[in-house]
């Protein structure tokens, strides 16, 4: 009897050994999909995110009224043009990944002209915002000094924009298709050579703020030129035809798609630059909006590598709901999660460790340094939540959800997290600390909620959405080819 319950514990034993086992392979396997996809994005949005954190930072120690009207333009105007244009191209990741993920390649062209159509539109109707940057800050009560800053910066951002419309669309076209290695080489180069130009233009050239801002350029555009080679040279034989007019057919469905995309993630980016503009009202603005925005540049640099993970997740989702495999995307999203979270907890402890030496990076005005200084905790705290809620809107992205996350957003950020910030800053002594606590507050409902979305999905229901979202955008590939010749 005893010998018969031995060997019954040692096969659970084994079985249980081989489970582990299986387990260990399983999340070995997924984190290498994951990462195939995480790393290069990662790397080209820090690369590109860079390049701006960088500008600012020679612009703020040429003059610390440029600093603070450079930071009004690109946490207010650029970040709510870039919102849009990143919201409206996400409808590009779901198509291009469920496309790709149901083998229906030579769609991913069609889908990637068509979000160059949709957005070039779009960008052009939003210029004024940039034309009449000064006017706006003024309207919105920030300080004359820095109104006017800012709108002759917003000028030079003009150009610069200009290159989301293709940047943004072809990174999620080619990382649908697993080939976004290019984009991070790209970036890469980008940021290696923005550096000697800034250095070259600011000080040598004795350029300023024109310097910094013409380097910015230079540097942008040339991953753009560089994706452009890659695609037209005939890297992507099958799912890049040439241009064709089918492109303009059956506009309506994704401009729909891509709204709900570009609400989702708008809601998220005006968030902060929302933020931004409380602090600009406060005593001694200069000082909490350099402040303010030296701690969200830092937040941002840190959350392009959750926008990575983000883009992972939406390939790994749209990729698999594309091939039917529900079962597939829950266990990827358990990988994902976890391997942002570990992420997420390495940089919470490394800016608790640096707190106050940051800052000097960006200025060298002690008023602004001890400011980012008292902010270090509250800093910390949003990086944490950085490595959570990206990746959930990833996995809304892949898989079509992007209405009901901007609903989400619209409650947790808009009628939570910004009258909370704005009553604890303006109705306490608490200052830019009480904006910031909101901002966390805002951040952690939507995080709670989305993670019980999710949980919630029923992924077999949405994999029959994405047969039938595929089957609406479905042109047959002979009938591309005659459109092309046509």
């Amino acid at each position: 009897m005893d010998d018969g319950m031995e060997t019954t514990k040692l096969l659970r034993h084994e079985e249980e050994e081989e489970d582990e086992g299986d387990l260990k392979r399983r999340i070995w396997i997924e984190s290498k999909k994951i990462w195939r996809v995480a790393l290069p994005s990662l790397i080209s949005r820090v690369s590109a995110f860079g390049t701006i954190v960088v500008t600012q930072s020679f612009i703020g120690h040429v003059s610390e009224i440029d600093l603070a009207g450079y930071a009004l333009v690109q946490t207010l105007s650029v970040r709510f043009i870039n919102g849009i244009l990143l919201g409206m191209s996400s409808a590009t990741e779901t198509l291009c990944g469920q496309s790709f993920g149901a083998g229906q390649h030579h769609m991913m062209g069609i889908h990637l002209q068509r979000s160059w159509i949709v957005d070039l539109i779009t960008l052009t109707i939003l210029l004024p915002i940039l034309i009449f940057g000064t006017q706006i800050y003024k309207l919105v009560g920030e300080e004359e000094s820095i109104a006017n800053s800012g709108g002759y910066i917003s000028l030079w951002f003009i150009p610069f924009v200009y290159n989301y419309v293709f940047s943004l669309t072809i990174q999620m076209y080619l990382q649908a298709q697993l080939k976004n290695m290019i984009i991070a080489w790209l970036s890469g180069f980008q940021f290696a050579i923005h550096i000697p130009l800034s250095l070259l233009f600011v000080y040598k050239l004795n350029m300023g703020v024109e310097g910094a801002m013409l380097s910015l350029l230079m540097s942008s555009w040339f991953v753009v030129i560089g994706e452009f080679i890659y695609i037209f040279g005939g890297w992507c034989p099958n799912s890049w035809k040439g241009f064709t007019v089918a492109a303009f057919k059956d506009l309506v469905p994704v401009v729909k798609l891509s709204i709900s995309s570009g609400v989702m993630l708008c809601l998220e980016l005006w968030y902060y630059a929302v933020l931004v503009l409380l602090a600009g009202y406060m005593e001694n603005a200069e000082v909490a909006i350099s402040a303010f925005s030296i701690c969200q540049n830092i937040n941002s640099w840190e959350f392009m590598i959750s926008l990575g993970f983000l883009g992972a997740g939406c390939v790994r989702v749209s990729n698999e709901l594309g091939r039917g495999n529900a079962k597939v995307v829950t266990f990827s999203i358990k990988v994902l999660l976890g391997t942002s979270t570990v992420i997420g907890v390495f940089f919470f402890v490394l800016c608790l460790v640096f707190r106050k030496n940051i800052s000097y990076l960006f200025t060298n005005d002690e008023r602004v340094a001890d400011t980012v200084s008292d902010l270090s905790l509250l800093l910390s705290f949003s990086i944490l939540l950085n490595s959570i809620y990206p990746v959930l809107s990833g996995v809304a992205i892949g898989a079509g959800m992007q209405t009901t996350v901007a609903i989400v957003n619209l409650v947790c950020f808009y009628l939570i997290g910004i009258p909370l910030g704005a009553l604890l800053g303006y109705l306490t002594t608490l200052q830019v600390k009480g904006i910031w606590i909101g901002m966390i507050g805002g951040v952690l409902t939507q995080t709670i909620a989305v993670v019980y979305m999710i949980w919630r999905t029923d992924w077999d229901n949405e994999v029959k959405k994405a047969s039938e979202r595929l089957t609406r955008f479905y042109l047959k590939s002979d009938e591309i080819s005659e459109l092309i010749s046509n």
